[in-house]
This record gives C-alpha cells, sequence and structure tokens, in this order.
C-alpha cells in the first residue's frame, strides 16, 4: 500500500528544490534545465537519494510537460508561417538527417554492433529534443528572434521524419519485411497530411470551440482538446507533439493570447517534471564505462548540429550570431532520443545501446542549453 503522506513529503520537496534550481539559474540569466536533468540523476536510481513515489506518475507529468511546451511554441505562430516554412524546409529536412544520423550509424558499425542496432544509434544522433528547444527558446526570450522559425522549421521536420522511422524500425525489431514496413510508413504519412490540413484549413473552427469569456471554461476547454489531440496523433504513430503544435498553431485570434495566459503556469510545472523524469531514468553506476564513447561522439554531433542550425540560418540571411543561436539550440538530444534507445533494449538488442544512449543524451541536454 502506497504511503500517501511520504508521497506528498517527496513530492513537495522535490518541487521546493527545483523551485531553488530556478531561482539559482535565474540569477546567472541561465536556462535551468541542466540543473533539473541532474537533479533527476541525484534522486533516482543509484543516485544519492533514491525517492520511492510512483514513476508512472512522474512519466505521465513528463509526457504532459512536452505536449505543453510544443502547444506553446505553436501558438506563438500562425497556419501561413507554418505552411510556408514546410515548403521552404525540405532542403533543411534533408541536410540534418545526412549530418547527423550517418555519425551514430558509423559509430555502430565500428562497435561492432549489428545494422539494426546501428540503425537505431543513427536515430538517437539524428533527432533534437523538441522539449528542450522549447523550453531554451521560452527561457532565454528567444520566440521571436529572426532565427527562431529555421529552428522551427527543423523540428517539425525531424518530428516528421520520426513518423517514418519509427514503425519502420518497430517493424524491423519483430522481424516484419520491408514490404509491412513500407504500408506503416504510407499510413503514417497519410495521417500526416491529413493533421496538418485540417489543423491549417479549419483552424478557426477549433478557436470557436475554445473560445468563452471565462477564463475557467477555456483553460479546461483547452487543455482537454490538447489531451484529446495528443493522444489520437500518439494512437496513430505520429508524435503527440507534433499533434499539440499543430493544434497551437490552428489557435487563432484573442484566443491564442487568453490560452498562453492561463497555460504558462501549467506548461512551467510539467516541463520541470519532464526534466527531472528523463535524469529518473538514468543510472549513474551504468554511464562510467560508456562514457568515453558518448562524450566522443557527443562532440561530434554537437559541431553537426552547430553547422546544420548554422546553415539554416544563412539561408533566411540571419547575421552570425543568429546562426550561432540557432545551432546552439539545436544542440540538445532528448525523449526521442531516450525512445529510440529504449525500443531496442526493450526488443533484447545489444545491452550497451540503452547506457551509450542515455550518457550520450546526459551529456548533450546539459551541454546545448549552456552552449
Amino acid at each position: 500500500m502506497i504511503d500517501t503522506a511520504l508521497v506528498y513529503i517527496e513530492l513537495g520537496a522535490l518541487v521546493a528544490a527545483l523551485a531553488l534550481l530556478a531561482r539559482l539559474a535565474n540569477r546567472f540569466n541561465l536556462s535551468p534545465i541542466p540543473l533539473y536533468l541532474i537533479a533527476g540523476l541525484a534522486v533516482g536510481n543509484g543516485g544519492f537519494i533514491e525517492i520511492s513515489f510512483s514513476e508512472a506518475f512522474i512519466e505521465i507529468g513528463a509526457e504532459i510537460g512536452v505536449i505543453l511546451l510544443l502547444f506553446m511554441l505553436g501558438l506563438e505562430y500562425t497556419a501561413e508561417e507554418l505552411s510556408t516554412s514546410l515548403r521552404s524546409g525540405m532542403p533543411l529536412g534533408i541536410a540534418d538527417f545526412a549530418l547527423n544520423f550517418p555519425p551514430g550509424f558509423i559509430a555502430g558499425l565500428l562497435l561492432g554492433w549489428q545494422p539494426i542496432e546501428a540503425l537505431l544509434l543513427g536515430g538517437v544522433t539524428y533527432i533534437s529534443s523538441s522539449g528542450i528547444v522549447a523550453k531554451l527558446l521560452s527561457d532565454l526570450n528567444r520566440v521571436g528572434n529572426r532565427e527562431t522559425p529555421a529552428v522551427l522549421t527543423m523540428l517539425v521536420m525531424e518530428d516528421l521524419a520520426m513518423a517514418v522511422y519509427l514503425p519502420l524500425v518497430a517493424v524491423l525489431l519483430i522481424g516484419g519485411g520491408w514490404l509491412t514496413g513500407l504500408i506503416s510508413i504510407c499510413v503514417a504519412i497519410a495521417t500526416i497530411v491529413l493533421v496538418m490540413r485540417l489543423a491549417l484549413r479549419h483552424g478557426e473552427v477549433m478557436s470557436s470551440i475554445v473560445s468563452h469569456h471565462s477564463d475557467e471554461v477555456v483553460l479546461l476547454s483547452t487543455f482537454g482538446l490538447l489531451l484529446l489531440v495528443a493522444g489520437v496523433a500518439q494512437r496513430l504513430q505520429i508524435s503527440a507533439g507534433v499533434g499539440a503544435f499543430l493544434l497551437g498553431i490552428a489557435l487563432s485570434g484573442p484566443i491564442a493570447e487568453q490560452a498562453r495566459r492561463l497555460l504558462g503556469p501549467l506548461r512551467d510545472l510539467f516541463a520541470a517534471t519532464f526534466f527531472v523524469f528523463f535524469g529518473l531514468q538514468i543510472n549513474p553506476a551504468d554511464l562510467p564505462a560508456v562514457l568515453l564513447a558518448a562524450l566522443i561522439l557527443g562532440i561530434i554531433t554537437a559541431l553537426t548540429k552547430l553547422y546544420t542550425g548554422w546553415w539554416a540560418a544563412k539561408r533566411m540571411g540571419i547575421a552570425s550570431r543568429g546562426r550561432f543561436r540557432a545551432g546552439a539550440a539545436m544542440v540538445a538530444r532528448g525523449e526521442f532520443s531516450i525512445v529510440i534507445a529504449g525500443l531496442g533494449v526493450a526488443a533484447g538488442l545489444r545491452p550497451e545501446l540503452g547506457p551509450l544512449s542515455a550518457a550520450y543524451v546526459l551529456f548533450l541536454a546539459v551541454t546545448g542549453p549552456l552552449l
């Protein structure tokens, strides 16, 4: 039986500690993300202090945090801006994949891994963390910067690429053939096109559904619709984050400003939970054996992401400082990389895949915000 009083005490102490870490980060004008990650590492399995409350509870809060981060980011942009970005974003998406997938894939082969294991490690190194990037843009007041549309375009292209990559990998892991994988990919692409069409062409209808003079009605309507859309997107093999982002774009007019004001505090609470949960999943005892390989791979792919963001911002005519900001924002890896590695671990593949991915992601999840 769960000791409810102990759970309350532990959660209260954890949230209070996060408040102190956020205060410390604000004092030095830094993002609190690295401190949240280290806090999770310290209190998780194998950490200095092990907490006993349910990880399932924290996991749900963490997933809601990512959804809210991307939803709030979507509120800052219109459907027309997204459509324009995607039309011009294909070269960015191709360059991003060509620069950041091969290092992980080649490293896997050099380590003597099977091709499917190397394929998973390539996915780990390819995709940036939408959750961390969204939080960084908010923390550092860069949502309105000129280079931010380039960053968002790359994030959307990566998340859409995951809708193709994840079904293919899932089929290969269970021993399915390429034909089965191709069918899964076609279904995922068709679903994405349908969802984007609804979001871009019928956004006014969604805005009217949640619009109301009462803040309470708007809060409950928006949050409920957000969870529904994210859940349906996840069920259809699309990233829940993509669904949340598109819903944010679909909401327009006064309702967007009202939703920002009402959901902002919820976003901050659940986002902090996400970063703590991320740290909780990593056992510090597993890291030393794979640390060198993770650092080498991390340095290489930090440079490739920096160049990707630099080139993307350069195409938009952004000055050098903006180009570096765009590249640095994309360095952090996070939730998707852990999900990809988790697929391999669950399938019984090479045991080093999990710790290596965890060390790699932790390194870049801390390095990215500092850059």
